[in-house]
């Protein structure tokens, strides 16, 4: 068998294949990852057959979506999974057959309601369910730690001692541990009594995980990240330097016009001389009305450059052809100690 983890930040994802068949499955990706991913498999002559998410994550963003495009290989999460975009439903118990190996699925509610393990041979994937010296966290949207006390006491710890558990996350750059050592040392599986247990994890008190809305949003809808926006809109979009902007400034060239797209207050506070004004927020609405010709260089200007090249985006996709965005915003601009001016537009 044919393994190797690979680590994004405290996320941990699982290539395994069947060097025989050249058949592969790659367990909860990461989307910073995908061109590694696709590296392994390319660099073994690996072909990956399925792509398997342990439970809808709320602290990363999945590449399931993206891999699939990429690979044809369906998307498989457990039946109760709300994401649309799943391709094959497992239930408890349920196999897959890849080349000679036989993925397992271990139904283990908990941390979320759509958790599951995926038990190969001599280990098990265990997503966010049991962790190296800890367990998943039980208070985000499904979390229920009656279920979590049952998925590892009832099921997952069942298994034999030797078995090695390799979790969803852990951020001490740790790769592994085995059912023995857990049920042995983790602290959180010492509270074998239920009522302890779920009063244990009721008591935790944990931060929310950063990113907590937009990864539930994408990972649940299918829908896009805030990066994979703004780095579609990049891939669009010319940028003009500060040098250059500073260079167009003493030309007044007439089919030149700077468009700072920041809310107003900011736009008064000292804006690029000769910018005229228009909210990011308004632009599809008084575009047309603000500049007929769409001839026009216009050149967007937002505070740290993202925000501007969105706009520039926006520009081109409405006909604006010209349309390009300031490398690095009027943060940057200031920090140059380039020429400002404030108050309304001349």
């Amino acid at each position: 068998m044919f393994f190797q983890q690979i680590a994004d930040g405290g996320c941990q994802s699982y290539i395994v294949a069947c060097p025989e068949s050249c058949a592969a499955i790659l367990i909860d990706p990461a989307l910073g990852q995908i061109d590694r991913y696709l590296g392994v498999l390319g660099r073994e002559g690996f072909r990956l057959r399925y792509i398997i998410e342990t439970h809808t994550h709320a602290d990363h963003f999945s590449a399931a979506r993206q891999l699939r495009e990429q690979t044809g290989a369906p998307i498989v999460m457990h039946r109760t999974a709300r994401a649309p975009f799943v391709d094959i439903h497992v239930e408890d118990g349920h196999t897959l057959a890849v080349g000679d190996l036989r993925p397992a699925f271990l139904h283990t509610p908990g941390h979320t309601a759509d958790s599951m393990c995926v038990h190969v041979t001599d280990r098990v994937f265990t997503g966010d369910t049991l962790l190296i010296g800890g367990t998943g966290r039980t208070d985000l949207p499904t979390g229920d730690p009656d279920k979590l006390y049952d998925s590892l006491f009832g099921k997952l710890l069942k298994l034999p001692g030797e078995t090695l558990v390799y979790p969803a996350h852990d951020y001490k750059g740790r790769t592994h541990t085995t059912i023995a050592v857990e049920i042995a040392d983790n602290p959180r599986l010492q509270k074998h009594d239920r009522a302890e247990f779920i009063a244990l994890m009721n008591g935790l008190n944990l931060a929310a995980p950063t990113h907590l809305t937009e990864a539930l949003r994408t990972n649940l809808t299918g829908g896009k990240t805030v990066r994979q926006l703004l780095s579609e809109a990049a891939q669009q979009t010319p940028f003009m330097s500060l040098d250059e902007l500073e260079t167009r400034l003493g030309r007044k060239a007439n089919d030149f016009v700077i468009l700072d797209v920041r809310e107003r207050d900011a736009f008064l506070a000292g804006h690029v001389p000769g910018a005229r004004h228009l909210p990011r927020g308004q632009l599809e609405l008084r575009v047309d009305e603000a500049f007929p010709d769409p001839d026009l260089e216009i050149l967007t200007i937002c505070e740290y450059g993202k925000v501007s090249t969105l706009a520039a985006a926006t520009l081109r996709q409405l006909g604006f052809h010209r349309a390009v965005a300031l490398d690095g915003g009027m943060k940057l601009w200031r920090d140059a100690i380039k020429p400002i001016e404030s108050g309304e537009a001349s």
